[in-house]
């Protein structure tokens, strides 16, 4: 996880998304896993709209995924 540029991003090095892929992901019961629900990244896309966020999939600097949420505001954290 980190931030770039008014983003936010979360990344693994696992094997990655295919781009022919990166947009089915978000289509609801899309899944490369038998026995799946296919509802993960359909439930974050969602979320992400629903706050006026962009998400985007790229690849991770390991070679696994990147997902991107692009319009992030950050608010400075308040410590009491």
């Amino acid at each position: 996880m980190g931030t770039a540029d008014g983003s936010l991003y979360f990344e693994d090095d696992g094997t990655g998304i295919p781009e022919e892929d990166r947009e089915l992901v978000f289509e609801s019961g899309f899944t490369t896993e038998a026995g799946n629900m296919g509802l993960g990244l359909t439930i974050v896309e969602r979320i992400a709209s629903a706050h006026g966020w962009e998400l985007e999939i790229t690849d991770s600097a390991d070679g696994g995924a990147r997902l991107v949420l692009h319009g992030v505001s950050f608010q400075p954290t308040m410590v009491n």
